[in-house]
This record gives C-alpha cells, structure tokens and sequence, in this order.
C-alpha cells in the first residue's frame, strides 16, 4: 500500500486515468433499469482514491473543463437557435419553466437551511443531473477572492453535493416520466405513442417490434426487359419520371454494362437494375417484366451519405412536403433512410418536420447524392479535419467573456471561463451550421473532447475532494439527501402541469418528453422510449433539452453570486 502512494503520488496521473478507468467500469454496474454512468462513477472513485492524498495541477481541470463545456456548446449550438422560434415557443416555455424552478428550488433550499455556496451548487449539479454546474460553480468559486482554504472546501462541498443528490436526481425523472405522471393522468403510454405515430406519418398504422415499413427500406433488384413492356423504349429519364421513387441504376446488354445517360433508350431483353423503396419495387414487375438473377459482373455501387441540413428554405417543412414539391428529376435515386437530431434517432414519419442541424443519412448513387447534397447542406465526411484557427478563436473568445463581471441585484456575477466557453460553442456551433466553410469540428472530435473532457475533469474534483469528503457526507449527507429529492421531484411536478394546462402541451408523449427535456435527464428519455416501443418522444426532447442544457449550465455561478454563505474552515 505505501508503494501505492508513493508511485500515485510521484506520478499523479497515473491515479487519474486510473480513477477514470474504474470509474467507467462501476458506472456500467446495471441494478434493475439504473445504470449509475460513467460521470457519476469517476467522481465516486476519484473520492475513494483521493483518500491517500494526492494533488493535481488544478490547471489541467480548468483545461479539460473548458474544452468539455466549448464541445457541449458546439453540437447543441445549431438545435439551441433553432428551438427559439415562434414554432416550438409552448416547449421552449416549457423548459425556462424547468429551469427557473429548479433554480428557485436549490435557492430556497440553501436559503432555508444555511447551506453554503458549495454545497448549494452541489446540490444543483446531482438534484437536477447537470455535471455541467460541478464546473461553472467552481469557477465561479475560485474568482471570489476567498482563503485557498475556503475555496478548497466548498469546491469538495460541490463534488460532496453532487455525489449525495445524484443517483435519485437520475432515478427521480425515471420514476415521473415512466409511471408517476402517467399513472395521475391515467394514460396508456405504448397507446398514445401509436397513436402521435400515427399523426405524424399520415395515418399510417404504428408497427409493432420486429415489423418495419418497406416504404422506407431500400432495395435493389434486376429485371428482364420483356417485349410489350412499358419500360420498352423509353428513355431512363422518363422511366426514373414514371417510378418517382425509384431509379435505374445500370443496364446489362449484350453480355456487358453499357454506358448510363439520361438519354439510355431501354430495349427489349435488356437487365435493368432499379433501386427504390422496396413497396415499389415489389411491384416493379408490372413495368419491367419479370425479376432475375443479376449477371455475372453486374455491379450497382451506392453509397450511404450523412448530410447536415443547412438550407433554411427547407428548415421547418414536413419530410413529406419536401419530397412532393421536389421534382422527380432532382430527387430521383435519392432516398432517405433516417434523420438524426443531436445525436438522437427520430422517427421516419411523413409528417416530421426537419430542422437546421438535423443530420440526414441518405442511400444513392454518389453521382445523384452530389446532385442533392448542394440544395440540402454539407457532407459529414467533408469534415473530417478539425479547422483549429476557428478552434482556437472560439476558446479564446470564450474565455475572455468568462472574466466579464456584472451586478445582479448589486451582487457580482461572472459566469467563468466554464459559461464563457458555453456561449461560444454555441455561437461558433450555429455558424458551422449556417456556413458550412466555417469552424469545422467533427462531430467524432467533438464527442470526445465532450466526453474525456468531463470525464478529466470530474476525476480530479473527485481525488481532490477526497480527503474532506468522508467528513462533509457524515455533516449532510441525510439533510442534503433529502434535499436533493425535492429538487429532483418539485420542478418536474410544477412544470408538468404548468405545461398542461397553460401552455396546453396536452399530447401525452410530448408532454412527458418536455419533462425529460426540460432537465435534461438523458436516463428518463431512455426510460421513455421503453415505455413507448417506439422514437416519438425524441422530437419533444430535443428541443427541450437543447434550452435546459444551456440554462443548468449557467445556474452555476448565479448560485454561487445568490449564496452569500462561505465555507467555515
């Protein structure tokens, strides 16, 4: 064991990526449906390993949190901006009302019971699941000018609030969204969501699970050109008109491919492969003539597209408007085949509207995929390489707003560096998104520079805390416990029916999505989308959870300047 301490404490950072490897492995720990996370895991360690006493460069955590919170910011940017519009104005409401009530809640809270400012933002961060405010609060800490011992206690008193509030500030939403709220309203949560799929694509029936809709599936077959068929004779711009959504993909004549033009005339006995949806092609033989084999040295090469919707002129239309008034010949050998929105997979409905930031997965010829990717927005793949000048000014630029201070009802306030770093990924993420040349950061890139960021980060607040943690758990642990359940349950009770009955967001699935959202509790939408069978909350959540992230995040340092109380050492 003295071994132990003394290689940690020779080479600190060998206790942090051990902390965060064990973390990651408690947080895959699975009891019933809870999964306590990654996150929540390495602070428990960090705390469990920093018993030994071991000091890290608090630079390194100001870095690390900084690049996590710019990524944050980045990939919500394009659906932040986008949820602020006259369209989602009720869900929008309806996340402002989650927010400042949590906020008033955590306030209340200290107020009632004296808690200090780290201890407050603590039970923030772990009441209403935002990681995020363990950060911003802790910044906002350091800048008061406080003894290192004071500040070195209240931010152990953040990490100590977090740990003590977050397993029920994760189950508390699961509970509310899966069977409280249901079981008061008395909905049937699989029948509503059948029913809003069924709104949403037109009418069409909801399928049950291993079931699909063929409409939606692509396929390519090879058919044999007849005499007398339709096909007979016309040209493969004319056929391509005729089938709508379906395309001839190459031509086998004479034991050989021929060259494809728009102009190709088909001819009798030709082997024409088609692509399409396969509830048209099934019936292609009608057209054609009768299905077979594809010859030896046929080949169709298709490809599978991401494009990010950019075009604003398509911003906000139903996936079913767009295709009927494009025509044919644009959209011809082009098919949809699922929409992304931060990360999340939508339903495939007829009636879906997209977004700017949607990502778009698109199967077709990389010819007829060049032809549309212009008029919807940018390729994925184009941006692979990580632009670092825009990378650069964007961090820059957040840490300068980070130093900016100003007066809240004559109390000093400055959202950190963490807050600074925010509000620039966001502006930075929404240009990327409008101006496609601009501030390239891979959606890869991204991601792990969110997730090892944070990660980083929580490691080191946690075997930093780890000395004066056991003792702060024994002073609060049961009031501040108890505290967190109200933060955790108030807010979405309040909200909830503010929602439904004065922002009348009255469709049982968007309603219990807003809630899930509006704190965005990623563990409550999981528990939702069990319940419904199906992706129909997800339209809801993202437009929500795109607010709430941003909102949680800054409450950090607005408790900490709310809170007068310091730390007594």
């Amino acid at each position: 064991m003295a071994y132990l301490h003394h290689l940690l404490s020779v080479q600190p950072l060998l206790a942090l990526f051990l902390t965060i490897a064990l973390g990651y492995v408690v947080g895959k720990i699975k009891i019933g449906s809870f999964v306590l996370g990654g996150i929540a895991g390495t602070l428990l360690v960090g705390v469990l390993i920093g018993q030994i006493g071991i000091n890290i460069d608090g630079n390194i955590k100001a870095i690390f949190f900084a690049l996590f919170i710019y990524a944050v910011g980045f990939q919500g940017g394009p659906q932040f901006f986008h949820a602020i519009n006259r369209r989602s104005l009720n869900q929008l409401a309806s996340s402002f009302v989650m927010c400042g009530v949590g906020l008033l809640c955590v306030i209340l809270a200290a107020w009632g019971f004296d808690l200090d400012r780290g201890l407050a933002a603590g039970l923030a961060a772990g009441g209403l699941t935002q990681s995020a405010i363990i950060g911003t609060a802790g910044d906002a800490i350091t800048q008061l000018g406080l003894t290192p011992a004071v500040t070195k206690i209240m931010e152990t008193n953040i990490a100590v609030g977090y740990a003590v509030c977050y397993i029920f500030g994760s189950i508390g939403p699961i509970i509310m969204v899966s069977w409280f709220l249901p079981m008061v309203m008395k909905w049937d949560i699989r029948q509503e969501a059948i029913k809003l799929a069924q709104t949403m694509s037109g009418g069409n029936s909801e399928l049950e699970p291993g079931q699909f809709n063929a409409l939606y599936e692509t396929t390519t077959r090879v058919y044999l050109i007849m005499a007398g068929s339709k096909a007979s004779g016309k040209a493969v711009a004319a056929i391509d008109n005729d089938l709508s959504d379906a395309a001839v993909e190459s031509i086998y004549r004479d034991d050989k491919i021929i060259s494809l033009t728009d102009d190709t005339i088909v001819q009798t006995g030709d082997k024409v492969a088609i692509t399409g949806k396969k509830g048209l092609i099934k019936d292609a033989i009608d057209y054609f003539g009768p299905e077979t084999l594809a010859p030896a040295g046929m080949q169709v090469i298709l490809e599978n597209r991401e494009i990010i919707l950019t075009n604003r002129r398509l911003s906000g239309r139903q996936i079913t408007d767009i295709h009927d008034t494009t025509p044919s010949k644009t959209r011809h050998g082009v098919f949809l085949i699922a929409v992304k929105r931060m990360g999340l997979t939508l339903p495939l409905l007829s009636k879906l509207p997209l977004k700017s930031g949607d990502e778009l997965h698109f199967v077709g010829s990389p010819i007829d995929l060049d032809r549309v990717q212009s008029k919807i927005g940018y390729k994925i793949s184009a941006a692979a390489v990580t632009d670092f000048i825009f990378f650069g000014i964007g961090m820059t630029i957040g840490i300068l707003i980070g130093m900016i201070q100003f007066r809240l009802w004559g109390i000093p306030i400055s959202i950190g560096s963490g807050g600074g770093c925010l509000l620039s990924g966001l502006f930075f993420g929404w240009l990327r998104s409008v101006h496609p040349r601009f501030s390239a950061l891979p959606l890869g890139a991204s991601t792990f520079l969110r997730d090892f960021g944070l990660a980083v980060f929580v490691g080191i607040v946690g075997i930093g805390a780890g000395p004066q943690a056991l003792v702060a758990i024994q002073q609060h642990g049961i009031s501040l416990f108890l505290l967190g359940v109200g933060v955790t349950l108030i807010p979405q009770i309040v909200t909830f029916f503010f929602s439904y009955y004065v922002l009348r967001i009255q469709n049982p699935i968007e309603a219990l999505a807003c809630v899930a959202g509006g704190r965005s509790a990623n563990p409550a939408l999981a528990a939702l989308l069990e319940k419904t069978g199906n992706a129909t909350p997800v339209v809801a959540f993202t437009v929500t959870y795109a607010v709430a992230n941003v909102f949680l995040t800054l409450w950090g340092p607005v408790i900490v300047g709310l809170i007068t109380k310091n730390a007594v050492p």
